[in-house]
């Protein structure tokens, strides 16, 4: 009986530590670099959040982040409820896809390996920082 249930808490202990490891998000070894996110037309994206109306992070099903940019303004992007990924019709998303927003089609400039994007609260109070701050540089109180 002892035997069984060593085996017993040997398997739960493999199921833990691969449910653990399933669980964390995996790192790239460089950002910046131009990507696909594979079999994006079959359930290969996991989330995005948007960043204003100029690009947008994308998770993939390893929970790796990317980060598109967009050719010119993509109003309905920071507002959206959903978006529709444009493949182009292949099964991967790259950089000559887009995203669909709205009734508003954005097309990519670039799809590249990024970090997890901040808290959307902490990019916008930095944003305001970096704001003041320029606004001291123009504008100094002497």
């Amino acid at each position: 009986m002892k035997t069984g249930i060593s085996i017993f808490g040997a398997a739960l202990t493999a199921f833990v530590a691969t449910a653990s490891q399933a669980a964390k998000p995996k790192e790239w070894a460089e950002y910046g670099v131009e990507a696909k996110i594979p079999f994006a037309n079959n359930g290969g994206i996991r989330n995005f959040e948007a960043n204003g109306d100029r690009g947008i992070w994308i998770e993939d099903r390893q929970r790796r982040w990317y980060y598109a940019r967009i050719i010119g303004p993509c109003h309905n992007l920071s507002h959206a409820n959903g978006l529709a990924f444009d493949t182009r019709g292949a099964a991967s998303l790259d950089k000559f896809g887009g995203v669909i927003a709205g009734r508003e089609y954005c097309q990519f400039d670039s799809l590249v390996t990024a970090e997890k994007p901040l808290p959307r609260k902490e990019r916008i109070q930095i944003r305001k920082e970096v704001r003041a701050e320029a606004k001291k540089a123009v504008a100094p109180d002497d």
